[in-house]
């Protein structure tokens, strides 16, 4: 390839070659990156890394954009994957399946669907790239199911030279265990071979409970179905449980449109509009949203419509991996601080809910939940009809109590660490810097955020603060 004069290399790339901005899914980050390049096969991919190379530049690979932090900008060259989408091949015998990393999670659903088959747990949205779910290690909720990423069997990469290689847990394992929690940094996922089970149905089962009871009885919700996750309202001081089974049922599907659309999306975002002005109205807005959904419920569906759920509006978000153990003390640290707030004429104002879930440990070198059970805490501030609200004072107050408690940070999601703290959280950091320095030694996949996260950058062209797309 090093033979293609450059004129023709420029050639050979103009037909995939776009100039466009590109933002987040809730615009909360963007970034103009020289050129964008929406590649369809692996020999495209490996001329992209080719005019890199003769152009000293970086390469950043993103999907779908749906990580609500700047982990995917970059000043330099982007890689979209998603025309490199395809369905590779399906084994119904042995419940594996094997897509292009660029497949987008809904339409995976789909096919393994048509085969009656289902991925084992989902996250709470389906509409990312399967290459981006892996490599975040995004999880649903279930005490007894580690992270997407663990599904994985076998993957391969283009790496940074244009070579490409198959890795798993028998051939290349670091730097399989790497790419799985990696934010893209190991290489392309070009291909994902994924373990999944037969199809099924799920049986959703909710109901209200006060905090208090909802943190004493913790340990005995959480082991009471497959999959257990709560969603707290502090300012009701309730926790909303729900527990999912796999249910030997054909679902039956009853959906209050004008409720859901008009009341739950409308009239509530007209609600937090409001409340951008009048903060206290927060408060009342939390509880009339936790007002219309209080009554127990039951609902049976395909296992993806009940692991997913509508995110409705755009939000700044982070969530934190806490051990397991730790949970009852950090909730009722928590408690005690949004109380605290609440009471406080010019306290904070957060909303709602506090989104509260849990897997399995893994050995995933960067996965949060590496080395031990884990509660995923996640909180929000909504932004109605796309308006920016004030969120960091918020943000950093939870990350100081999380913290105290352990806390790993979403990778996908706003956060403040760098090297020094993961080198106490994650027992294998130093190994996965040691992975990245041999299979990309020029860093050609590192974008601002790995090169500030993982090796201290502390450049003006790395601070996450250049990609707001609009400060609040």
């Amino acid at each position: 390839m090093h033979t293609i004069p450059t004129d023709a290399l420029n050639g050979l790339l103009a037909p995939i070659t776009v100039r466009k901005r590109f933002r987040t899914w809730a615009h909360s980050f963007g970034c103009t990156p020289l050129a964008v390049f929406e590649p369809e096969s692996v020999y495209q991919c490996q001329l992209v890394l080719e005019l890199a190379r003769r152009n000293n530049r970086t390469v950043r690979v993103v999907g779908v954009g749906h990580s609500p932090s700047d982990v995917a900008c970059t000043h330099e060259y982007m890689m979209s994957t998603l025309k490199m989408n395809r369905l590779v091949s399906v084994n119904c015998e042995k419940k594996t399946v094997v897509v292009e990393g660029g497949m987008i999670v809904r339409t995976l659903n789909a096919h393994l669907a048509a085969h009656d088959l289902a991925m084992s747990v989902l996250g709470s949205i389906s509409d990312q790239t399967i290459g981006g779910v892996i490599t975040t290690a995004t999880h649903g909720s279930g005490a007894y199911f580690p992270v997407i990423s663990d599904m994985v069997l076998y993957l391969t990469l283009l790496l940074a030279d244009g070579s490409t290689i198959k890795c798993s847990r028998a051939v290349e394992e670091e730097l399989f265990l790497a790419t799985l929690c990696g934010f893209g940094s190991t290489g392309l996922v070009v291909e994902v071979c994924l373990q999944v089970e037969n199809a099924f149905c799920l049986r959703d089962d909710s109901e209200t409970l006060d905090f208090d009871t909802g943190a004493r009885c913790l340990d005995t919700i959480v082991h009471s179905a497959e999959h257990v996750k709560f969603w707290w309202y502090p300012q009701s001081d309730s926790v909303r449980v729900s527990r999912s089974n796999r249910a030997p049922v054909v679902p039956s599907r009853i959906h209050n449109l004008i409720f859901h659309v008009l009341i739950g999306f409308h009239f509530v975002q007209f609600l937090l509009f409001i409340a951008r002005y009048f903060v206290d109205f927060n408060t009342s807005v939390a509880r009339f949203v936790h007002w219309l959904g209080s009554a127990p419920s039951t609902k049976i569906d395909r296992s993806w419509r009940i692991f997913n759920i509508d995110l409705l509006f755009s939000q700044y978000t982070t969530e934190w991996a806490i051990p397991y153990d730790e949970t009852r003390a950090c909730l009722h640290e928590l408690n005690e601080w949004l109380q605290r707030e609440l009471a406080d004429p010019a306290g904070l104002r957060p909303h709602f809910p506090v989104e509260i879930r849990f897997s399995a440990a893994d050995d995933i070198f960067l996965s949060p939940s590496h080395g031990r059970k884990t509660t995923w805490i996640g909180i929000i501030q909504y932004k109605p009809y796309g308006l920016p609200v004030r969120y960091r004072k918020f943000f950093a107050e939870f990350a100081r109590i999380v913290g105290r408690h352990r806390g790993r940070p979403h990778w996908a999601k706003e956060h403040t660490l760098g090297p020094d703290e993961f080198k106490e959280l994650y027992p294998k950091f130093l190994d996965f810097q040691r992975v990245l320095g041999s299979v990309d030694p020029c860093g050609v996949w590192r974008g601002p955020y790995v090169r500030r996260h993982i090796f201290g950058d502390k450049s003006e062209d790395v601070e996450p603060d250049i990609f707001k797309a609009r400060r609040a």
